[in-house]
């Protein structure tokens, strides 16, 4: 999804000039007709994602100054270019000191207004990662710091904030590297402890012997080389919250004493003879199969239970495409600054290839090729050729293509590749059975183009299946209203076909 950039321009004209040219340079223009309207516009909790304004000086309702201070008493961030017809340097002062950015003076050429538009963005993402990066040391990091505009983590964040004003048990379930420690540090930023100490544990880089000690302390002699005593995570936490990362990898010994220390809010440290009480907001966090540990028996269930009380499942990049160009550009925008390096763009081929990759390694994945393709950068602009291994694996990964390019640097559909065959379709299958490996088949048993029911059909059943029946998903990757897609559904024969899709087992919507 391209940034979206808010014009505030009185002149008709004017205001369709700049229309036309922040759409060829691949922005989305949102425009208001006047300071009062882009007001509105930007207080709008439901209103269209703005990363740019470009406001004209002279304005009959709000002008421009008037509109830069309430934009300041409001806290606004945004990057703002002013534009005008008196280019004076008294005006240029003015809204310099009223906040903004940069400075135009009409008419604009192309060429100067892409650039103005680039350093703004460039310059707003170093700020928000700099903000973001002081945050989170701080402990006062927030859903707002979290990069994202895709409707999938959207919600999650919704979700996260509901259990941000509580101190209910909250399990993040998701992939490694696809953000669950942000998210725990937003809960705890966001909530009455956000003054108090937030300690993370990665339960899986710990010893198996060293576990108890490292979670509820030792006293002095407790154990060979136990020199001195150690209060544990759990005490260092007390009065704040402590995240268990990769709760899963506890040993059962250890998850005994973990479900004590959640039901009754004491630990007993190792060589110890009493116990001691702490207070603590528990997060954990997985990227295994509880369920399928508990019947395994590998964790107990009584455990799973005091954890899973309120589960967020945090999307993979691979589900959020949305999110890679802004991902990209606040980690460039950081990475060049500590490298020192002055790279303004991400070429179209480069932004196609990162669009189309799957991510296995989700976010931790993409920040570190960003950051590699900073390092081995030249010029002031990356392209494909600074990220080789990306590229060396999609085209070695079957049903791997990359995105074409365009001039704007657009997205790749959200879906994998399907090859377009020539060969036979294949006999109906249930919804449910579908799998990613599905070929959309263009020619029926005599060679003969199947009917575009048919092959609407298939692609509808494949959505369905890819997206695990989760209908507004499927409704929105295909481009079409729920009311539309289950519409389809009927008449195409396929709400009956081994799986309803009103009542799909893992729909979460």
């Amino acid at each position: 999804m391209a940034e979206g950039i808010l014009i505030i321009e009185d002149d008709p004209v004017q205001r369709r000039l700049l229309d036309n040219m922040v759409r060829k340079f691949g922005y989305e223009p949102i425009l208001a007709e006047g300071g009062e309207e882009a007001a509105r516009l930007m207080a709008a909790p439901d209103g269209p994602r703005i990363d740019c304004v470009i406001l004209d000086l002279v304005m009959p309702d709000l002008d421009g100054l008037g509109l830069l201070g309430r934009m300041r008493e409001q806290g606004s961030t945004l990057p703002v270019i002013v534009q005008t017809a008196h280019g004076g340097i008294d005006n240029v002062i003015s809204v310099m000191r009223a906040g903004a950015i940069d400075f135009v003076v009409k008419p604009v050429s192309p060429e100067r207004l892409q650039v103005s538009l680039r350093n703004a963005l460039n310059a707003s993402a170093l700020a928000g990662e700099l903000q973001r990066l002081k945050r989170s040391r701080t402990g006062e990091l927030t859903f707002k710091d979290i990069v994202t505009r895709s409707p999938a983590m959207l919600a999650v964040l919704r979700n996260a904030e509901k259990a941000s004003t509580s101190t209910i048990p909250v399990l993040i379930e998701g992939e490694s590297g696809a953000g669950k420690e942000l998210i725990a540090r937003a809960i705890h930023g966001s909530g009455e402890r956000k003054s108090k100490p937030f300690v993370a544990v990665n339960c899986g880089a710990i010893p198996d012997n060293l576990v108890e000690s490292i979670l509820f302390g030792h006293e002095k002699g407790a154990f060979t080389g136990a020199t001195d005593r150690h209060v544990g995570k759990f005490a260092e936490a007390h009065g704040g919250t402590l995240f268990l990362d990769e709760v899963g990898e506890l040993p059962l010994t250890a998850q005994v004493k973990l479900l004590r220390a959640l039901q009754d809010g004491e630990i007993e440290p190792v060589g110890s003879r009493k116990s001691m009480k702490v207070e603590v907001r528990v997060i954990s966090a997985t990227n295994r199969n509880l369920i399928a540990d508990v019947k395994s028996g590998r964790f107990r269930e009584d455990l799973f239970y005091r954890l899973h009380v309120f589960p967020i499942a945090v999307p993979p990049l691979r589900e959020r495409r949305d999110d890679i160009p802004d991902l990209v550009r606040h980690f460039l925008a950081r990475f060049c600054a500590e490298e020192g390096k002055t790279i303004r763009t991400v070429a179209a081929d480069a932004m196609a290839l990162l669009n189309a990759f799957r991510w296995p390694g989700n976010v931790r994945q993409l920040e570190n090729a960003v950051f590699r393709a900073v390092v081995l950068a030249d010029g002031n602009s990356i392209g494909r050729a600074e990220f080789p291994q990306i590229a060396a694996m999609m085209s070695t990964e079957p049903g791997m293509e990359t995105a074409p390019s365009s001039a704007a640097g657009e997205m790749a559909d959200d879906l994998p590749c399907i090859p377009i065959t020539a060969g036979i379709a294949a006999d109906a299958m249930p919804i449910g059975q579908l799998g990613v490996e599905a070929a959309l088949v263009l020619l029926d048993k005599q060679g003969q183009v199947r009917p575009l029911e048919e092959i609407e059909s298939d692609l509808i059943r494949f959505a369905i299946s890819h997206y695990r029946g989760r209908m507004s998903e499927v409704a929105r990757r295909l481009r079409i209203g729920r009311s539309t897609l289950y519409r389809k559904l009927e008449s195409l024969g396929l709400s009956d076909s081994g799986t309803e899709p009103r009542n799909h087992p893992v729909a979460a919507e």
